[in-house]
């Protein structure tokens, strides 16, 4: 299976500079392990030390927020989009 993941600016270092990869995994969480195999840090940078998504990164899936799914047990299928999108905070 295989899907097309975009790569937010802050990430892209990790990337070596990609906006769009591609990745494989049947759930999101396998998608990460994907990902960090072939760009060591991507993980770090979106899981915590509890093994949660981070606080600030979300990710959707075919533009639905895996939050409302199933989180990291979201099912994914050959020719999904992932977009890694992170929250943006501040303001008054």
């Amino acid at each position: 299976m295989s899907m097309l993941v975009r790569i937010p600016t802050p990430l892209r270092s990790v990337t070596k500079g990609s906006a769009e990869v591609q990745g494989n995994g049947s759930t999101v969480a396998d998608l990460i392990d994907d990902l960090d195999r072939s760009y060591p840090g991507l993980k770090e940078r979106l899981i915590d030390d509890g093994g949660d998504l981070r606080r600030f990164v979300n990710i959707y899936v075919n533009q639905e927020d895996i939050r409302f799914l199933q989180g990291k047990k979201t099912a994914l299928k050959d020719g999904d989009e992932v977009s890694i999108v992170p929250a943006i905070a501040g303001g008054r």
